[in-house]
């Protein structure tokens, strides 16, 4: 995860306790960078599965949307687990991401042998 100059010199004053007032805007900037990722994959996985061609396959199609599905699930986990404070939240995004990374390996399999 990449920050910006301004972005690390705030949370270094604020670990020191330097400046008051710039702490809750670095955290805040944080959150808001966080709801802007998970944004951005919804919006994303969205317009995927909108443009996907369907096959006329009904289990093909759901192979395939779900993928889609799953996947923008786990990056909008990996935004919750990197941005997000509440430990239980940060545990279920753990949970999302490792259950939902097998159920996409499944679909992959599953695509595979049904071509």
């Amino acid at each position: 995860m990449k920050r910006s100059f301004a972005t690390s010199a705030r949370l270094a004053l604020c670990s020191t306790g330097l400046v008051v007032g710039l702490c809750g805007a670095a955290a805040a900037q944080s959150a808001n960078h966080g709801s802007e990722q998970m944004h951005k994959s919804m919006m994303s996985g969205m317009q995927h599965m909108q443009g996907m061609k369907m096959t006329g396959d009904t289990d093909k199609d759901f192979a395939m949307m779900m993928k889609m599905h799953h996947q923008q699930a786990l990056d909008m986990a990996k935004a919750q687990i990197a941005h997000g404070k509440s430990p239980e939240m940060k545990a279920m995004a753990e949970k999302m991401i490792k259950d939902q990374s097998k159920e996409i390996a499944q679909l992959d399999a599953w695509l595979q042998k049904n071509k």
